[in-house]
């Protein structure tokens, strides 16, 4: 069973910082790329950022410079760094797992943790 849990959601104030972190437990699974993707009420999930086993990032447009995407090297556990948070960075984001099970490739959705910026 794979079970992908995020934390690190808080309320803050705009301009500050949070760090998500993601951590996949699995016994068959190897993860090839970890994602974290947000969605507002109302609007459909997007990327924010990803990164692979080989330590590429890549990042939204709306997040270059200001948030930074990690794992840590050798463990199923990666990290979102965000700086200078604005109003409109709150909602909830979410972890994807993405690897191989065997064969197959497959992709594990976590739960989501809350961000809210705020005065």
């Amino acid at each position: 069973q794979v079970q992908v849990v995020e934390s690190g959601g808080d309320l803050v104030q705009p301009g500050g910082s949070l760090r998500l972190s993601c951590v996949v437990s699995a016994s068959r699974f190897r993860v090839y790329a970890m994602n974290w993707h947000r969605q507002a009420p109302g609007k459909q999930r997007e990327l924010v950022a990803g990164i692979t086993t080989h330590g590429y990032p890549e990042y939204a447009d709306f997040v270059k410079g200001r948030f930074a995407i990690s794992r840590d090297s050798g463990e199923n556990t990666g990290h979102l760094q965000m700086s200078d948070l604005k109003h409109e960075a709150t909602t909830v984001y979410y972890c994807k797992a993405e690897g191989t099970i065997g064969d197959e490739m497959v992709g594990y959705w976590g739960q989501g943790t809350q961000v809210t910026v705020a005065s």
